[in-house]
């Protein structure tokens, strides 16, 4: 069974779309999600620092959203620039 797929009638089915590019931006999604960890983590720092309000795990866990969110954009702007360059083994978004 390899070849192209068909449908019902037997003709060859249209390939998808390609994707628009702001569901391809991946920069405003790494930016916006690490700054939204930021924020809860300053929050959560606070509320158990000042209040003794939240248990330690909340704030460990947004101190880690926050590394994770700095490593991804670290990682998405190497891609980036070794695209730029031209690197043969960079991840490209035509």
């Amino acid at each position: 069974m390899a070849g192209t797929a068909e449908n019902q009638n037997g003709e060859p089915l249209r390939p998808p779309p390609p994707l628009p590019r702001r569901l391809l931006a991946l920069a405003p999604v790494v930016y916006v999600g690490t700054g939204g960890w930021i924020v809860v983590a300053v929050a959560l720092a606070v509320a158990r620092y000042a209040f003794d309000r939240t248990p330690p795990i909340w704030l460990w866990t947004a101190l880690s959203g926050v590394a994770l969110g700095i490593v991804g954009a670290g990682i998405m702007l190497w891609q980036q620039r070794a695209a730029e360059r031209g690197s043969r083994t960079a991840q490209k978004v035509d």
